[in-house]
């Protein structure tokens, strides 16, 4: 599953929560996970309302009178306590360290130093713990996210006027494609624009997908200049349908000796979901030795900014290689098999009119050996024999 997060009217904490409870994410699963963490009475509640004639789901949060302002090294110590599943926890704890560093740059000072009123506040907490419980619920290999609209013009906030984009939101946004969207309001968050620069795979148009599940999140005014909301749209993505004569394409290619080698799978998943037909790594080595990687990706023409702006997101690298290739594509289509009573999808490629081959997707396998509680060779040994029911085979020749 793949989501793609329309932003073009902004983010924050309660549209994502709004979203996600739009797109079936269970509000109980979410009252949970922030009830682990709030140190006092927080209440999640939801609510069909309507944005400029848009319908949308509006998430309350409902948080005590206090006076308390909590900083980075108070919330990681309630993260740390908190009975979170270990995914949420690293989640929400990466998401308030970047507040906190972004909060610490606009201030000149270092994270733990930084009483920051709204990051500490109950309704913070609630809003990233929230959210990082319902996109780990979700399972998204990707994310991609549009655009982020910032807004435009000054908000009041606990340190007085500040200019939109705040300060926090330009610090947490950088390297991310913006603009000032509809409206002359504040339409981005600092929490918002935290928890999208964690979560987010890449950033881009709408990728190619089936729509299964849209969640529209609502925010709490209504302009008449634009639908205050937030689209979440949840899908699996489809393979482009390509023809078997050549065809154009580039491949993109770039040597990378400075990136955290745990981060790879991510960005080779990244460049996927922004469209690429393949991406790949090739172990090198570069001047004075130095072991390093190869990242290449084949694109389409059409797709080419895109995974290009990906992977400058994604990695460290400074430019890119770009060579013309030819293609040939076999024609494919989707299938299905049952095994154990579970869905695998079958990927089928045919030549010439003739299925040449039909193989079972292996998340499918592995999805479907976790419900029925067999192992993963057992469940595609099995899903391998009934896909070969979709292939031609050859008639034997006379003797």
């Amino acid at each position: 599953m793949i989501g793609w997060l329309d932003a073009s009217s902004g983010a924050s904490g309660d549209m994502l929560l709004g979203a996600l409870a739009g797109a079936g994410v269970p509000p109980s699963l979410l009252r949970q996970a922030v009830a682990a963490v709030a140190p006092e009475q927080v209440t999640l509640r939801t609510e069909p309302v309507t944005r400029n004639g848009f319908a949308a789901t509006r998430c309350h949060v409902d948080v005590p009178d206090t006076d308390v302002h909590r900083t980075w090294s108070d919330v990681r110590l309630l993260l740390a306590r908190a009975p979170l599943d270990d995914t949420v926890r690293d989640r929400a704890h990466a998401v308030f360290e970047r507040l906190a560093v972004a909060e610490a740059a606009m201030h000149g000072t270092s994270p733990d130093d930084v009483h920051f009123h709204e990051v500490g506040a109950l309704d913070a907490i609630a809003d990233v713990v929230g959210v990082c419980a319902g996109l780990v619920h979700l399972g998204l290999e990707a994310l991609v996210v549009s655009p982020v609209a910032v807004g435009s013009g000054s908000v009041r906030s606990a340190h007085g006027r500040l200019p939109v984009p705040a300060p926090a939101v330009v610090e947490l946004l950088r390297g991310v494609p913006t603009e000032a969207g509809p409206g002359r309001d504040e339409l981005c968050t600092p929490t918002g624009a935290a928890l999208l620069s964690v979560h987010a795979t890449s950033y881009g148009a709408q990728p190619a997908m089936t729509v299964e599940r849209v969640g529209v999140g609502a925010g709490g005014r209504d302009p008449d200049s634009h639908a205050n909301v937030l689209r979440l749209l949840v899908g699996s993505p489809t393979p482009h349908r390509e023809t078997a004569e050549p065809a154009a394409a580039l491949v993109l290619e770039t040597n990378i000796d400075d990136l955290d080698p745990r981060l790879w799978p991510d960005v080779l998943a990244a460049l996927l979901a922004a469209g690429a037909s393949d991406a790949w790594l090739t172990p090198i080595l570069m001047k004075k030795g130095r072991p390093a990687h190869t990242l290449s990706a084949l694109v389409r023409q059409e797709v080419a900014e895109t995974v290009r702006t990906a992977i400058f997101a994604q990695t460290s690298t400074l430019g890119l290689r770009e060579s013309p290739v030819g293609k040939t594509a076999l024609e494919r289509r989707m299938e299905t098999v049952l095994v154990g009573g579970e869905a695998v999808h079958v990927k089928i490629a045919v030549h010439h009119g003739r299925v040449v081959n039909a193989q079972p997707e292996y998340d499918d396998v592995v999805r479907a050996a976790a419900r029925t509680g067999r192992p993963v060779k057992d469940v595609l040994a099995e899903a391998g024999a009934a896909s070969r029911g979709y292939t031609d085979v050859p008639e034997p020749p006379d003797s």
